[in-house]
């Protein structure tokens, strides 16, 4: 905070134009002030209330030296370059003016946000003319009364300390998520083989840009939009309307709901400088979707309903905890708010998006753990009897996580936390649900009930998947744990490799890689000069799920040689039972072409093979 002191005969000013779009409401009218100390004040990037009552104990000090009996703070945004957002430094110049009212003396304030016309007759004397600077130390800090309290409970609802509980009863991927979380226990980790195989289909960081930030070769590309797609076909599962919308990572800090919003999510904001002042890049797709609906016209009988965006989020995240497809600063969550008329309905559809969130994983021949965080202890007395049936559900303990009272106003009461064991053991969030009690009164959102009166509802926030790229690590994660890791047939890039031994039958190979496109399958074709054990290791490598070797026999009969790649088995079989196959195995899932060459032969070396 810089500041200029003045103490002068009088000041006069009047509020002329805005200078920014959202200014103080005042009344265009001249205000003089005689006999006065004025302070000139910018509020700066990084000041808090501690900048504050250093500046005031300093202009106290000032004011009773020259015997000024009244003060005017004057915002005045001309001595710094490093301007802190409107906001802050409207809600400072208002704390800095109540905190000088409060030692009993005469103050006023011009507005803030305005062009102003103004004179003033600074007296001659040594202090007169002061200038003044307060730079933030610590800073103010909540004291949390209190550390996160942890506690197992069993769906027959007996409360057990971690600390001292025999945790050999339970199974290992428990264990792990409560000396993880709970115990606070480093973990060995290790090596992990998934960015190996990640980064061999294509994924990695893109060195060009900030820390955190990945990009997508073709393979990984086109698993990234099948993931996407099915995520739009999971978020519809849940069989109530869904509303999906597109729009801006960018978000004005200075709007009090978004700036109040940030506050409460805290740390890892992206921040970006534009020339209308200080944004937020959204971590997820709150924002938009809040911004959208508060215009939307909402009826009780619209409720419940989705608003469903994968949206591109970001976090930023520590440069040295950054890990490929699962801890990013920018990624891309499948984001959906579940818009309901109050906490009991909400509840209702948390039971049923958990039930969702738990078959998905299911899918992939995973388990989930719960972890499950209340915003206060008077909040977990309230949902215990909730919680104790996500247990029944499960069928086994979850991890309650009971936040202090802190004073502050979080926009949910309870965040779910579904979380798997990965291949080093660790535990890894995957899935969320949320019930948000604060939001649809930040941002305005309303509904008109059945009596025509106007109320807020409840919000759920669910990525019934989780974000893009934990999802893809997921799938990744379980392919490395097999014998013979293989992605699912619908995700995989190549669903497909036809290899015709010699050129000859490259034309009976192209005739059935168009019957199987005609099906909506990803197929390729080996037409490479090289030997066929060499082909055969590379789709291989490739995880291909079904490769077909073309010879003179396969021609003759229309009998394919498939080598089944689930199975690790080669059969004989026709053409059309290999489709019925492929449809089976990819029934419910989306489609896509491939993003490359049919052709081996012409595409660059992408994949790295080695």
């Amino acid at each position: 905070m810089r500041i200029v002191l003045l103490h002068s005969d009088w000041i006069e000013f009047t509020p002329k134009r805005k200078a920014i779009p959202k200014p103080e409401p005042v009344e265009k009218e001249t205000k003089r002030i005689e006999e006065v100390l004025v302070a000139l004040v910018t509020v700066e990037k990084g000041d808090n209330e501690e900048v504050v009552e250093n500046a005031v104990k300093d202009l106290l000090d000032i004011k009773n030296r020259v015997k000024a009996p009244r003060v005017v703070i004057y915002p005045w945004a001309h001595l710094s370059h490093n301007l802190a957002d409107p906001s802050l430094a409207l809600k400072l110049l208002t704390l800095f003016e109540n905190k000088v009212r409060e030692e009993g003396i005469e103050v006023y304030r011009a507005p803030f946000g305005w062009y102003k016309e103004f004179r003033i007759a600074v007296k001659g004397h040594p202090l007169a003319e002061l200038s003044r600077e307060f730079k933030p130390g610590k800073g103010k800090e909540i004291k949390k009364k209190g550390e996160k309290k942890f506690v197992i409970l069993t769906p027959q609802g007996a409360e057990i300390d971690p600390v001292t509980a025999d945790l050999s009863q339970y199974n290992e991927d428990f264990q792990i998520l409560v000396r993880k979380e709970a115990l606070k226990e480093p973990l060995p980790g290790g090596e992990s083989k998934v960015i190996y195989y990640l980064q061999r289909f294509g994924f990695d960081w893109e060195p060009y840009s900030d820390y955190g930030h990945m990009r997508f070769a073709p393979h990984a590309a086109l698993i990234y939009d099948l993931v996407a797609e099915y995520s739009r076909i999971v978020a519809r599962k849940l069989g109530l309307p869904v509303y999906e919308v597109k729009g801006t990572p960018f978000f004005n800090l200075s709007e009090k709901p978004v700036k109040e919003h940030a506050e409460l999510y805290g740390d890892r904001l992206y921040i970006v400088e534009t020339d209308k002042g200080e944004f937020v890049l959204r971590y997820a797709a709150c924002h938009q979707q809040f911004s959208m609906m508060k215009d939307w016209v909402i009826s009780y009988k619209n409720l419940p309903f989705g608003a469903f965006e994968i949206a591109d989020s970001y976090r930023y995240e520590q440069s040295g905890e950054t890990e490929l497809s699962f801890r990013l600063r920018r990624f891309w969550m499948p984001d959906m708010h579940i818009i309901v008329k109050d906490e009991a309905d909400a509840k209702e559809w948390v039971l049923k998006v958990h039930k969702l969130i738990l078959a998905e994983m299911e899918k992939l021949g995973r388990n989930y753990e719960l972890l499950v965080n209340i915003v206060s202890p008077q909040q977990y007395e309230r949902y215990k009897d909730f919680i104790i049936n996500l247990a029944k559900d499960v069928n086994k303990p979850v991890l309650v996580s009971i936040y202090p009272p802190t004073g502050l106003n979080y926009y949910w009461t309870i965040n779910i936390e579904y979380v798997i064991r990965d291949h080093l053991d660790r535990p890894r969030e995957i899935g969320t649900v949320q019930i948000d009690i604060g939001n649809a009164k930040r941002f305005g959102i309303k509904y008109v009930d059945r009596d025509n009166k106007e109320k807020y509802p409840v919000i759920l926030h669910t990525a019934i998947i989780g974000s893009i790229e934990r999802y893809i690590f997921a799938q990744f994660d379980t392919a490395v744990s097999k014998k013979y890791p293989m992605l699912p047939v619908w995700l995989s890039p190549v669903q497909v490799r036809l290899i015709p031994i010699r050129k000859d039958f490259l034309e009976f190979a192209e005739k059935v890689s168009m019957e199987l496109e005609k099906e909506g399958f990803r197929v390729d074709i080996d037409d490479t000069e090289r030997s066929l054990d060499r082909k055969i290791v590379d789709a291989e490598k490739e995880w291909i799920p079904y490769v077909v070797v073309i010879g003179k026999r396969e021609m003759e009969s229309g009998e394919l040689t498939v080598r089944i790649r689930e199975e690790r088995d080669q059969r004989k079989i026709k053409l059309e039972e290999l489709i019925k196959i492929l449809k089976e195995k990819t029934e419910g899932y989306p489609k896509r072409t491939i993003y490359f060459s049919k052709y081996l032969s012409k595409r660059p070396k992408i994949m790295k093979m080695e």
